[in-house]
C-alpha cells in the first residue's frame, strides 16, 4: 500500500472516536493510528525537503557550470586578445627596419666575403630592395607598395625609363664576370639585371621583364626586347600588349607574372636554369628580398636534401624574413652599402653603368611602321638629352602611369562582392 493511502487510512482510523480523542482517552488502536499518521507526515515532509534539496543542488550545479563556462570563455577571449596583441607587435617588429652599426656590418661583410671566396657554386636571389636606390619602390618596406595599400593609401607609379642599374646590379654583374657568382634568380620585373650587362643565360627573372614581350603562337616562343615598358595595357590575367608578331601575326603578350598567376613561359622566367642552379648551390646570397614569395618555391631551397647538405644561406635585408632562422648570417643593411663593402673586401672595382653600353639597345627589336603609336611610355635612349625612338619629341606627362606591371596590375587581387 502506498504511503498516501496508508496515511488516509490512518487518519480515518483516528477519526473513529472524535469524542474520545477530544476527551483525551485514546484506545490502543487509535494511538497506533495517530502515531502512524505522525510518522507518515514526517516522512512526507522529509521527502519534500529531499526533493527541494535535489532541486537546489541541481540549480547550484547548473549555475556553477554556467559560471565555469563563462569564465572559460572570458579566459579564451583574454588569451585571444593577448595573442592578437602579440601578433600585432610581432608584425610591427617585422615591418621595422633594423640597421647594424658600422663596425658590426663590416665584421659581417668580412665573413660574407670569405663565404663568397670559398663558395664553389654561389647563387644570388634578388628582390625589390636592390632597386630602391633606382627610385623604384619595394613592396613590404615602410613605404612599400603592399604597406601603403594595407594602410588604405593609394599608390602611383611614374615612368621607369629614367631608372638605371644600381651599384648592387653592377656589382652582381662584376661578380658573375669574375666567376664568383654562377646564377642570379630575380623576382624583379624592372629589367635592370639585363641592363647591367648580366648575360641572359645567367639569370632567371621569375616574375618577368617589363621590356620583353613574346609570341606564344611561335615555337619556340619568339621574343621581342623593346626599349620601353611593354606592360602599359596589361594587368592581372590580361597580358596582350596590342602589338603583333612580325612572323605569324599573332597577338604579343607581356611576360609579367602577377600575384595569383602561375608563370609558364620559358624565357625570361628561365625556371629550369633556376632549379638547376639551386640544386648545385653550396651558398645562396639573398639581397633585398622579403623571401615571403620565394619561400613558397621549395626547389629553390633544396628542401629534399638533409639540413646538413643544404646550401649555406646569407641574407641582406633591413627587415625580418621567414628564412632568418635558417641563415648562416643575416646582415641588416642597405644592399648598396653592403655590396660596396663586399666588393672592397674582395678587391674588385665596381663597374659604372653607361647608357652607351646598355645591352638592351643591341637586343631590342624596333617597332614596325604603324606601331609607333602603340604605346605612350617614354622610350629609353642612350643619352638623357636624346629623344627616344617613337617619342616624337612629345613632353613626358607628369600624370601617374596606370596599368601594366607597376600600377593597377601590381595590386593584389580582391574578391568581388556578390550582387544582391
Amino acid at each position: 500500500m502506498c504511503r498516501r493511502a496508508a496515511c488516509r487510512e490512518a487518519e480515518a482510523e483516528a477519526r473513529v472516536s472524535p469524542g474520545v480523542m477530544a476527551a483525551g482517552g485514546l484506545s490502543r488502536s487509535e494511538r497506533k493510528a495517530a502515531e502512524r499518521v505522525r510518522r507518515l507526515r514526517e516522512e512526507q515532509q522529509r521527502e519534500r525537503l529531499r526533493q527541494v534539496s535535489r532541486i537546489l543542488r541541481k540549480a547550484a550545479a547548473e549555475r556553477s557550470a554556467e559560471e565555469g563556462r563563462l569564465l572559460a570563455e572570458s579566459e579564451d577571449l583574454v588569451t585571444e586578445l593577448q595573442g592578437r596583441s602579440r601578433r600585432r607587435e610581432g608584425l610591427k617588429r617585422r615591418q621595422e627596419e633594423v640597421c647594424d652599426d658600422p663596425e658590426e656590418l663590416r665584421r659581417k661583410v668580412r665573413e660574407l666575403a670569405s663565404a663568397v671566396r670559398n663558395a664553389k657554386h654561389l647563387v644570388v636571389y634578388t628582390g625589390a630592395g636592390i632597386s630602391t636606390a633606382a627610385s623604384i619602390p619595394d613592396y613590404r618596406g615602410p613605404n612599400g607598395v603592399w604597406t601603403l595599400l594595407q594602410k588604405g593609401r593609394s599608390i602611383s607609379a611614374a615612368d621607369l625609363s629614367e631608372a638605371e642599374p644600381t651599384l648592387t646590379h653592377m656589382s652582381i654583374a662584376c661578380l658573375h664576370e669574375q666567376k664568383l657568382v654562377q646564377h642570379v634568380v630575380s623576382q624583379n620585373c624592372d629589367g635592370l639585371h639585363l641592363r647591367s650587362g648580366l648575360p641572359r643565360t645567367a639569370m632567371s627573372e621569375l616574375h618577368g621583364n617589363m621590356y620583353i614581350e613574346v609570341c606564344t603562337a611561335c615555337t619556340p616562343n619568339r621574343e621581342y626586347v623593346r626599349v620601353f615598358d611593354v606592360t602599359e595595357r596589361t594587368a592581372l590575367h590580361r597580358h596582350q600588349t596590342g602589338r603583333t608578331c612580325h612572323k605569324c601575326g599573332a597577338q604579343l603578350r607581356d611576360t609579367i607574372v602577377h600575384f595569383g598567376e602561375r608563370g609558364t613561359l620559358g624565357q625570361p622566367l628561365n625556371w629550369e636554369a633556376a632549379t638547376q642552379a639551386a640544386s648545385r648551390a653550396d651558398t645562396i646570397l639573398c639581397l633585398g628580398s622579403s623571401l615571403k614569395v620565394l619561400k613558397k618555391y621549395p626547389h629553390l631551397w633544396c628542401m629534399t636534401k638533409p639540413p646538413s647538405r643544404r646550401p649555406k644561406l646569407y641574407i641582406v635585408n633591413l627587415q625580418w624574413t621567414p628564412k632568418d632562422d635558417w641563415a648562416a648570417l643575416k646582415l641588416h643593411g642597405k644592399c648598396d652599402d653592403v655590396m660596396r663593402l663586399l666588393m672592397d673586401e674582395l678587391g674588385l672595382e665596381i663597374p659604372r653603368y653607361s647608357r652607351w653600353q646598355d645591352p638592351i639597345f643591341s637586343l631590342a627589336t624596333p617597332l614596325r611602321a604603324g606601331e609607333e603609336g602603340s604605346h605612350s611610355r617614354k622610350s629609353l635612349c642612350r643619352s638623357r638629352e636624346e629623344p627616344g625612338p617613337g617619342d616624337r619629341g612629345a613632353p613626358l606627362s607628369s600624370a601617374p602611369v596606370l596599368g601594366g606591371w607597376f600600377g593597377r596590375g601590381c595590386t593584389k587581387r580582391t574578391k568581388r562582392k556578390k550582387a544582391t
